[in-house]
């Protein structure tokens, strides 16, 4: 086989582990990830090893770009991780501050970068559409359960409206019970 042009990903059959595919080829040998086996470094000078094809059958059928690759491990990791969409914030606060004055002259004010207040609020948003699909999809609660939860949500999304006008897009704001009709 060491004659043979193999690069990652060529399916090969191997007379002990069965099938597997070439993961990275090294200076003397293979890495291959056998079905039965796992990861395997197999030498290049091995007579035994057959070559199957260039990929694995699977790999055939399916065209996936990189394009579609990122899009699906992004859903995934906005799922389980809690990254959400990017969500611009309105360009007239941009470099604005949030102050909070105690009614306590004595008491300092704090001061925050409303683009930090904003991330935070998306957050809130992202976690609460986590945690609606997670009531809606899960198995052990009654449907009257999932209904009663679901309108709770939707009136602390509408309690939520007010930071509305941080928003760039009108699409990402909060809506409440009235912009459901």
């Amino acid at each position: 086989m060491e004659d043979r042009i193999v690069s990652a990903g060529t399916k090969v059959k191997h007379p002990q582990f069965g099938i597997g595919k070439v993961e990275h080829v090294a200076e003397y040998h293979y890495v291959i990830n056998f079905d039965s086996r796992g990861i395997v470094d197999v030498s290049k000078k091995f007579a035994g090893l057959e070559i199957l094809g260039p990929k694995n059958v699977e790999d055939e059928d399916t065209d996936i770009d990189a394009d579609e690759i990122e899009k699906a491990v992004e859903r995934v990791l906005r799922k389980w991780n809690g990254i959400g969409e990017v969500v611009p914030l309105g360009d007239r606060w941009s470099g604005g501050t949030l102050l909070l004055q105690p009614a306590d002259p004595s008491q300092k004010p704090k001061e925050i970068p409303i683009e930090t207040f904003f991330h935070k609020i998306v957050m809130l948003r992202d976690r609460m559409r986590v945690l609606e699909q997670n009531i809606n999809s899960n198995e052990k609660l009654s449907d009257e359960d999932k209904v009663n939860l679901q309108q709770y949500i939707t009136r602390i999304y509408g309690s939520l409206t007010t930071f509305n006008v941080l928003f760039k897009n009108k699409e990402q704001q909060f809506v409440g019970d009235k912009g459901k009709e």
